[in-house]
């Protein structure tokens, strides 16, 4: 089966004071960025459409299921690893706001969740899309993290934060039923130019 990971587009920069989950919506520019997605991945097929609950991914999500006459299956296991935290801070902004954060980042280190268990979610549910969906074309909407922690598993890397995927980018894999898995793209990203 041929398995799509898409990054959400570009959201809002979002801090809540009270520490609430931030769970920015898409900017103009990311609305955009997921109309131009949609309108490249039109003719393309594809059977069935998984997002994140966050909403960027959704909203991500909501172009292509209009053009694609699909609907929306949302699965809580591709949600980013920081879906409880009271910021979003588009990682270019990042750098301004708080340069040792995105230091951390840049060089891999997500030191605020349990990376590990992150890791173990997005892969068992990653793997349960693939066994549901057998010699189908499947496209999930999800976050920079979620393609990281698929792809090193995929090539047999440790999982870690090892590219930073641009908003949008489409994200291609093989999953044969023996079990073998393989990159086929990474970070696609014409359809922004």
């Amino acid at each position: 089966m041929e398995l799509i990971l898409i990054r959400h587009g570009l959201p809002e920069k979002v801090i809540n004071e009270d520490g609430s989950p931030a769970d920015p919506p898409l900017s103009t520019t990311g609305l955009e960025q997921a109309r131009k997605v949609a309108d490249w991945l039109k003719d393309h097929e594809i059977d069935r459409l998984y997002s994140s609950p966050m909403q960027r991914a959704f909203q991500t999500a909501e172009p292509l299921a209009r053009v694609k006459e699909l609907e929306i299956e949302v699965r809580d296991g591709v949600a980013e690893y920081d879906q409880q935290a009271g910021d979003y801070i588009p990682v270019e902004q990042l750098k301004e706001f708080d340069y040792e954060r995105w230091r951390r980042l840049m060089s891999g280190n997500v030191d605020e969740v349990d990376f590990q268990t992150f890791c173990k979610v997005v892969i068992s549910t990653i793997e349960k899309i693939i066994a549901e969906n057998r010699g189908k074309k499947v496209a999930i909407t999800c976050h920079g993290g979620v393609i990281n922690v698929w792809t090193a598993h995929v090539i047999g890397f440790e999982p870690k934060m090892f590219f930073n995927p641009n908003y949008t980018s489409i994200n291609r894999f093989m999953a044969a039923s023996s079990g073998e898995k393989s990159v086929i793209t990474l970070n696609e990203h014409s359809h922004l130019m």
